[in-house]
């Protein structure tokens, strides 16, 4: 057993500090990441909740339940900064970077410390899959709601569209790596190789905003 919130409290002092000293960019993702880490609190809170309730097993969980409320969770900070303050793509682009991050960082140490970190192997293709995973599908969604901005349907549908995006690919990922052998493999590159491709799409639409 761990406690996560010992956990969360230790790795938030550090950055709260240094929010201190540093401005406009850094600052947005500092704080970002923060709120990520957070993010990733509640949603554990929330699906554990949902889990006991329903009576389900870990892999129902995973595949069903998970992935709609930690993309949704993570979103919703995103929501409230492009609706509330009207940023900039230049601007809210490494919030929703910073929030995909600091989830997937504080996601990683509890788990590391709740298995162990013996097997470098395992380490690896932990923060190359899970930890690039949730990178991949913030950006997704928030290059969709961006995109959907400038053609003037930010929307609750498109809203909704987009996130179906990052859940579906959150759903896919756990549905994957649930099996052993091949499956998890495919699983284990899925991240990496999404964010490869979502590149290219990147730098085309926001070339002139990097």
């Amino acid at each position: 057993m761990i406690y996560a919130e010992n956990i969360l409290i230790c790795i938030a002092v550090p950055l709260l500090i240094s929010l201190l000293f540093i401005r406009g960019g850094n600052r947005r993702f500092v704080a970002s990441f923060l709120v990520g880490m957070g993010v990733c609190l509640l949603s554990a809170y929330i699906s554990g909740y949902i889990n006991y309730a329903a009576e389900l097993g870990a892999d129902e969980t995973s595949v069903f339940i998970s992935p709609i409320v930690e993309e949704l969770m993570k979103l919703l900070p995103v929501l409230f900064m492009l609706f509330l303050f009207e940023p900039s793509d230049n601007a809210l682009l490494p919030v929703a970077i910073g929030v995909g991050t600091g989830f997937a960082t504080f996601e990683n140490c509890c788990h590391i410390l709740t298995a162990g970190a013996e097997s470098l192997p395992y380490i690896l293709v932990r923060g190359m899959a899970v930890g690039v995973m949730h990178i991949v599908s913030m950006m997704a969604v928030t290059m969709g709601l961006l995109i959907a901005r400038q053609w003037k349907a930010l929307s609750i549908p498109g809203i909704t569209g987009a996130l179906s995006l990052p859940v579906t690919f959150h759903a896919l990922y756990n549905l994957l790596v649930s099996e052993r052998g091949v499956s998890s493999h495919i699983g284990y590159a899925l991240p990496l190789l999404t964010a490869v491709i979502l590149v290219i799409p990147y730098r085309k639409v926001f070339k002139s905003k990097i």
